[in-house]
C-alpha cells in the first residue's frame, strides 16, 4: 500500500521516495510544513505536489506549450484510469487520487490555471485575479483538504480560501519578477486607477509610490482571506491543525516581508529568513488553535465549482480517522528539536545554492 504508517522514509517505496525528493527541492514552505503532518496525511500530500510540480515544470520548461498542455491532460486521464504512466509521480498520484476518491476536476482546474499562464492571460479585476488563483492554488487546497477527510462544503471553502490567500502573496512577492519576464497578474483596473497604463509600466517596470499602493492593497486582501481560512484550519482532524497553522503563517510572513521592504517588490524580492522561519514555526506549536473567521461564509464565487466538488466526492473507503490511529506523539521538546534541525538544513542549503549561483555568475 501506498500510505503506510511508517516513522522513517526508509520504509516509503521508491515512488514516494522520489515525490519527497521533488518537494524537498521545489517549495520549502511546504516542504517545512510537511514535517508536521501525519505520517499517513504527509506521504499523500508528497505525491499531490510532485504531480503539481511536474505538470508546472513541462509546461514552463516547454518550448511547444500546447502540446506539453495537451500531454498533461492524457497522464492525467491515464492517471484516473488506473493505467498511470511509468513515472514515479504518475504512480503515486493515480494511486492518491483513487484511495481518497478526489475528483478530476480539481488536477483539470490545475491543468487550465497552467494553460493561462502559457497563454499569458491577464487580469482586469480582482475578480479575474481570483479565477486565475483558484485553478493554480485553491485546488491543491481543496485537494489537500480531501486528504484530511474534508468533504463538507464549509472547511472546504476555507481550504480555498486559503489557497487564493497564498496565490495572491506570491503574485504581491513576485511583481518585479513577473514584469521582468513580460507577466503581469496585478489587476489592471487597480493601475490604471493609479494613473498606471500597464503596458507601459511593463516595457519598463520601476517600483513607484503608486505600485507600492497596489501591492499593498493586493497583501491587504491576502490577509483577509488568510483570515477567513482560520475557522476551517481549526475544525481540521487535530493531527492536521499545525501544519496549516505552519504553511499559512509562513506565507503570511512572506507578505509581512514584503511590507517590511516599503512594499517593494520590484527591485527586490522578499525572502523569509530560515531563523525567522524557524520562530514562526515554533509560534505555531506553542499556539492554541482560534477559531478564527466565520466558518458559515460562503465561498468566492470563483471557487465555488471547487467546493462543490468537494463537497459531492464519495467518502474514501479508508476514512482519514484510520490514518490516526497508533501514530506516535511527539513532546513540544521533540518538535521544538526537529524544527530547528529543520530550519537549520534548509538555512546551510540556501547558502550552497547562493554560492553556486555566484560561481556560474562570475
Amino acid at each position: 500500500m501506498l500510505l503506510h504508517l511508517s516513522n522513517t522514509s526508509k520504509n516509503l517505496s521508491p515512488d514516494l521516495l522520489a515525490c519527497h525528493e521533488m518537494l524537498c527541492e521545489g517549495s520549502r514552505t511546504f516542504y517545512a510544513a510537511s514535517f508536521m503532518l501525519p505520517h499517513g496525511i504527509r506521504e499523500p500530500a508528497s505525491a499531490l505536489y510532485a504531480f503539481c510540480r511536474v505538470a508546472d515544470d513541462a509546461i514552463d520548461f516547454s518550448d511547444d506549450r500546447p502540446t506539453a498542455l495537451k500531454a498533461l491532460q492524457e497522464r492525467l486521464d491515464r492517471a484516473y484510469a488506473g493505467d498511470p504512466l511509468p513515472l514515479p509521480a504518475d504512480r503515486a498520484f493515480a494511486e492518491v487520487v483513487e484511495r481518497f476518491a478526489i475528483p478530476k476536476v480539481l488536477p483539470e482546474a490545475l491543468l487550465e490555471g497552467f494553460a493561462w499562464d502559457a497563454e499569458g492571460r491577464r487580469y482586469e479585476d480582482l475578480a479575474g485575479v481570483y479565477h486565475y488563483s483558484a485553478r493554480v492554488a485553491a485546488t491543491v487546497g481543496a485537494m489537500m483538504a480531501m486528504l484530511m477527510g474534508v468533504r463538507d462544503a464549509r472547511l472546504a471553502a476555507r481550504a480555498c480560501d486559503l489557497g487564493v490567500a497564498m496565490q495572491l502573496t506570491n503574485i504581491a512577492r513576485d511583481v518585479g519578477e513577473d514584469a521582468r519576464a513580460g507577466r503581469i497578474y496585478l489587476p489592471l483596473s487597480w493601475l490604471r486607477e493609479e494613473g498606471i497604463d500597464p503596458e507601459q509600466w511593463l516595457a519598463e517596470p520601476v517600483f513607484n509610490e503608486s505600485i507600492r499602493r497596489v501591492v499593498r492593497r493586493l497583501l491587504q486582501t491576502a490577509d483577509m482571506l488568510y483570515k477567513r481560512s482560520g475557522a476551517g484550519i481549526a475544525r481540521l482532524p487535530l493531527g492536521c491543525r499545525p501544519a496549516m497553522y505552519a504553511a499559512r503563517y509562513l506565507y503570511a510572513e512572506i507578505g509581512r516581508e514584503v511590507a517590511r521592504n516599503g512594499y517593494d517588490s520590484v527591485s527586490q524580492r522578499a525572502i523569509v529568513s530560515p531563523q525567522r522561519k524557524a520562530l514562526r514555526f515554533l509560534s505555531v506549536l506553542a499556539a492554541v488553535p482560534r477559531f478564527e473567521g466565520r466558518l458559515s461564509l460562503p465561498p468566492l464565487e470563483e471557487t465555488r465549482y471547487l467546493v462543490d466538488a468537494v463537497a459531492h466526492a464519495p467518502i474514501p473507503k479508508n476514512p482519514v480517522g484510520r490514518i490516526y490511529k497508533g501514530l506516535p506523539r511527539k513532546s513540544f521538546d521533540d518538535k521544538m528539536g526537529w524544527t530547528l534541525e529543520l530550519f537549520s538544513q534548509l538555512e546551510k542549503r540556501e547558502k550552497r545554492l547562493s554560492s553556486a549561483n555566484k560561481r556560474m555568475i562570475s
